[in-house]
């Protein structure tokens, strides 16, 4: 056929260009470049993926009972637990108390989760109910514990409270109870010693020791509470410092050791069946505390022979002196407190049948109070 012009243009020419401009291969990575951005806005913009979990928190205090020294100075405020990618637990706050030979570890912790279909905030798939264990690990420890309490704060609710402790201690030990004396804890300062008094008992080598303390308690519900036991009248607390351990019993709550007035009572205490040596031993003048301020001051003595009831041969019945024993009337003036619940003699109630010791210096006596007047 004749040529009636240019000859029409190859697709692809001789050296792989296409419209004899652009390469075969780049313009292959183009198309491709392009196919995968439209489908990855295509992803993106379907509409088809779930929305994302409505996160929210709670707090909840968590009981760890006993724990061991070495693991109790792991455990600080901002640990954190996930169990899972929905949910953390971070430790907001730490209390300890002594409890035996360990320490009782109590915590206020955050807890993150997703909310459930009825509202409520799930924690590792569950809600976080009362009495539910929680595990927490950490790089350094792993523990669990029971929740006790669920609320809105993030700390414990503390109390420190004042209470008056008794105990009975060897003499040396009581005498160095001093105030200032402090419990402590993985570092941490959970009740101080503010005052005390010690008395004598029966044994010289023993002391009754009466000690005000301070212990940073925390409330549940309207319950005060340090270590295992309520803080309330009756109830034992347990104090370890680095010299000395009281394991004593709360007297009272928030009262001052020096509770109620001091006054002057006179009283009537009587000892019977003593042997005549120790009778002969208790003289007037004899004294318990310093010469100027004595807390107990004998004024008087009497001392008869004790009664034996005997019964004759002919079945008669006689008393006659029993050629030992002797029965002891002592007067006394004791230094004593009105408070509202009576009158109280070192620390103890006063009141007729009830026993009192005087440690006078060469002989302690145990006395049956007959009497209270004044």
């Amino acid at each position: 056929m004749p040529e009636t012009g240019e000859s029409p243009m190859e697709l692809i020419d001789d050296e792989g260009n296409l419209f004899g401009i652009v390469n075969v291969v780049d313009a292959l990575v183009v198309l491709l470049v392009l196919a995968v951005g439209v489908a990855g806005v295509a992803l993106v913009f379907s509409g088809d993926d779930e929305p994302a979990p409505d996160i929210e928190t709670t707090h909840a205090t968590l009981d760890l009972g006993s724990q061991p020294a070495y693991v109790v100075d792991a455990i600080n405020e901002g640990d954190t637990h996930a169990p899972d990618g929905n949910s953390e637990l971070t430790i907001t706050d730490v209390h300890l108390t002594p409890r035996g030979s360990d320490i009782g570890v109590t915590l206020r912790v955050e807890l993150e989760g997703e909310v459930t279909d009825g509202g409520a905030i799930g924690y590792a798939n569950a809600p976080p109910r009362l009495g539910r264990t929680l595990a927490i690990e950490t790089p350094r420890y792993e523990v669990d514990g029971q929740i006790r309490e669920v609320g809105d704060d993030d700390a414990l609710d503390r109390a420190e409270t004042t209470a008056i402790v008794s105990d009975t201690l060897d003499a040396e030990t009581a005498e160095g109870v001093t105030p200032g004396d402090e419990v402590r804890l993985a570092g941490r300062t959970v009740a101080t010693i503010q005052d005390t008094v010690t008395y004598a008992t029966n044994d010289p080598d023993q002391s009754r020791l009466f000690a005000e303390v301070t212990v940073d308690a925390h409330r549940e519900g309207e319950t005060e509470r340090f270590g295992d036991n309520p803080v309330r009248r009756g109830q034992g607390l347990t104090l370890p410092t680095s010299e000395y351990t009281i394991d004593g019993t709360i007297e009272r709550v928030d009262g001052d050791l020096q509770l109620g007035e001091t006054t002057t009572r006179t009283v009537t205490l009587r000892m019977d069946e003593v042997r005549e040596d120790t009778a002969e031993s208790i003289r007037p003048g004899m004294r318990e505390g310093p010469v100027d301020d004595p807390i107990a001051d004998i004024t008087a003595v009497d001392v008869e022979p004790s009664i034996i009831i005997a019964t004759g041969e002919d079945a008669t019945v006689n008393v006659v002196d029993h050629p030992v024993n002797r029965d002891v009337t002592i007067t006394a003036d004791l230094q004593v407190r009105e408070t509202p619940s009576g009158v109280r003699f070192k620390g103890e109630s006063l009141r007729s049948g009830s026993t009192v010791t005087l440690d006078l210096g060469t002989i302690i006596v145990d006395a049956e109070v007959v009497s209270v007047s004044g």
